[in-house]
């Protein structure tokens, strides 16, 4: 990509962050262009659907939620490990109003411009659960697309402002489920 249009490229992003982040998913094509100072074509140019400009708002989230389980599996213990990428997980699921919808319907899409960041942190949560039950201290009947919905329900509760005061509460209730033998307050105690 020539330097004009990576820069471009990357104030388009950055005004779309900050419209997602004031209005979520929901945010709209026009504004996002308007408040660039360019047309809509131009914005259409760069990210030719409403996915595609998601696909590369979250991307670096994503990849950055992907190489921390990687890195917690190698410096943690395997229920720390979990508990700790579960919580960044969720916590950037909250980051956007509407993004957990987004996941949820890309993570079984296979055309979705969402799949192939959304697979990856499946994966990777995944690797993190199969880590913890094979040390016996995560619930053996989970899956990976369990621990995907229960990150996706977190993130939804977060969205609704009457649960947004019990969001810490319900976080540890959730990751005491999926812990075994874990009394309350160490899951309190895993890294944030």
């Amino acid at each position: 990509m020539r330097a004009d249009a990576r820069k471009n490229y990357d104030h388009l992003l950055a005004v779309a962050r900050e419209v997602v982040t004031e209005h979520g998913a929901d945010a709209s094509m026009r504004d996002i262009a308007r408040r660039a100072d360019v047309g809509l074509a131009t914005l259409l140019r760069h990210f030719p659907t409403r996915e595609a400009l998601f696909e590369a708002l979250l991307r670096e989230n994503l990849d950055a939620l992907t190489q921390q389980a990687v890195e917690l599996e190698t410096s943690n213990p395997p229920d720390e490990a979990l508990v700790s990428w579960f919580r960044e997980g969720v916590a950037f699921v909250q980051s956007y109003s509407g993004v957990v919808a987004l996941m949820a319907g890309a993570h079984a899409a296979p055309e979705s411009a969402l799949y192939a960041s959304c697979a990856a942190v499946h994966s990777a949560g995944e690797r993190l659960l199969l880590r913890a039950q094979a040390e016996g201290t995560a619930r053996a009947d989970m899956n990976g697309d369990d621990l995907f919905a229960l990150m996706s329900a977190l993130g939804w509760l977060g969205d609704q402002s009457s649960f947004a005061p019990r969001a810490d509460h319900l976080f540890h209730l959730i990751a005491n489920a999926i812990l075994t033998n874990q009394p309350s307050n160490d899951v309190k105690k895993a890294k944030r």
